[in-house]
């Protein structure tokens, strides 16, 4: 089976690429800058330079493949959406053209809701232009990844964490590393056809006043977490240098899943998987957050 991965050195690629090695297959892997491969890798991969916004070149990199797992890139630029729209018309050329079978699309808890939530809504429309191919495609609705604490190291050696959701409001937080398990086993399994979406909810659903106090045990720093404004995180992102399209799209992933939403998928033991956030975060913020003191 020729199986083809876009971003490759990603949190998830990354473990999907490795996933397929150690099951014996040798990858296509799909990048703007192949030398960022892991040294290790580069002799186990067929890799292709590629910027998945650019469709003739995608379409050129997937020909004679038999499966496709497709991560939308983020561009951070002024208007996403249409950056998730360009990215879409590359891969939904590249499914026709080369007539790929099977694609694996990594996609978020809140696609289902198909508009008003932010950058989420991106996904939403990868997941429909899909759906209208007519192959087989499992959408992996995903939690909240363990890795965007990463993005807010200073926060953390700064002892607080502040976010526009409710403190006590419960949701699926994730291992990259999980879900690229779940991505390759669809992949390689030929036991499913049509179209599935498969939720990816992490061991179990977390408040944000459960996380911190998750983060205080692990890494040994005390941690707390408070609830601003929406027009006072619009003020930190702007801050941080993003652009206002940005910004309002980074904002809507919270406050379009904040009232009344239910996720379409509920937790089940095939949603369920096993990397607890205390875990993760013991091997991976420890050292980081003692690393900045």
């Amino acid at each position: 089976m020729r199986i083809a991965v876009t971003t490759p050195t990603g949190n998830v690629g990354r473990h999907v690429v490795a996933t397929l090695i150690r099951a014996g297959v040798r990858p296509r892997v799909l990048l703007r800058e192949p030398a960022r491969l892991a040294p290790n890798v580069r002799d186990e991969v067929d890799a292709v330079q590629v910027d998945q916004y650019d469709a003739d070149a995608v379409v050129a990199a997937t020909e004679d493949v038999d499966a496709l797992f497709w991560v939308d890139p983020i561009s951070g630029g002024d208007d996403p959406l249409a950056e998730y729209a360009r990215a879409t018309s590359s891969v939904v050329r590249a499914v026709t053209e080369n007539r790929i079978g099977r694609v694996v699309f990594q996609s978020s808890v809140g696609a289902e809701k198909r508009h008003g939530a932010g950058e989420i809504d991106g996904l939403a429309h990868t997941e429909t232009a899909l759906d209208g191919l007519g192959v087989d495609v499992t959408h992996l609705r995903c939690g909240y990844f363990f890795t965007n604490l990463e993005l807010q190291l200073d926060a953390l050696q700064a002892g607080t964490l502040q976010v526009i959701l409710p403190l006590d409001q419960p949701m699926a937080w994730v291992a990259p590393r999980d879900i690229a398990e779940v991505a390759a086993t669809r992949l390689l399994s030929p036991d499913w056809s049509g179209r599935c979406v498969q939720a990816v909810h992490g061991p179990m659903d977390l408040t944000w006043r459960r996380v911190a106090e998750i983060l205080t045990a692990a890494t040994g720093r005390q941690i707390s977490v408070e609830r601003i404004t929406d027009d006072a995180m619009r003020t930190q992102l702007h801050q941080a240098g993003m652009p206002d399209g940005l910004v309002e799209a980074v904002v809507g992933m919270s406050t379009g899943l904040r009232e009344n939403f239910v996720p379409e998928q509920r937790r089940t033991l095939q949603t369920t998987t096993p990397t607890t956030l205390a875990a993760w975060a013991y091997d991976h913020l420890r050292h980081q957050i003692a690393v900045a003191s």
